[in-house]
């Protein structure tokens, strides 16, 4: 790869990273295991850089990389053994002035996410990021009416987990 092309890459990276920091806060529990997924993605993004096209958008190719990657390294997590996370045993003192209702919001909505399948997953990330149904198909390889399906299933499947 150029120097040219290097710089490139780096810029469009560093540009775009929150997507990847998104997708690892979908698919990890932890601060390690979401350091280690952002440099594998990092990892995939570098290594298939010089085949991208510039047909899509770089932030919707880099969508479709990172996702790609933590599904792979979910599913391959999945026969591993299950551990204690250790995050959830830390004794957390709590202030009464902080107002932590959005914050415990957002984890019980992560906590239903992390229920779902892989690809379901993916769905509800790209809809969470403001996507429309034509970028989510784009970005996911199916068609947009495909894509509207898939994304009201996994809506009610949400609402079930949230409000047994």
């Amino acid at each position: 790869m150029t120097k040219e092309l290097e710089h490139k890459f780096v810029g469009d990276l560093e540009q775009n990273q929150n997507i990847v920091h998104k997708v690892c806060r979908i698919y990890t529990n932890n601060q390690d295991a979401h350091n280690d997924l952002f440099q594998e993605i990092s990892i995939q993004l570098w290594k298939a850089y010089p085949k991208f096209r510039g047909e899509a958008k770089f932030s919707t190719w880099m969508y479709r990389v990172a996702l790609n990657t933590a599904i792979t390294l979910y599913r391959k997590s999945k026969r591993t053994i299950k551990t204690q996370d250790f995050d959830s045993v830390l004794y957390k003192i709590e202030s009464s002035e902080y107002d932590d209702t959005e914050e415990e919001q957002l984890k019980v909505l992560y906590k239903a996410i992390h229920h779902l399948s892989d690809i379901e997953k993916a769905l509800i990330f790209l809809y969470l990021e403001d996507k429309n149904y034509r970028e989510i198909a784009e970005t996911m390889g199916i068609t947009e009416v495909n894509a509207r399906v898939k994304m009201n299933r996994v809506k009610n499947k949400l609402k079930k987990i949230l409000n047994p």
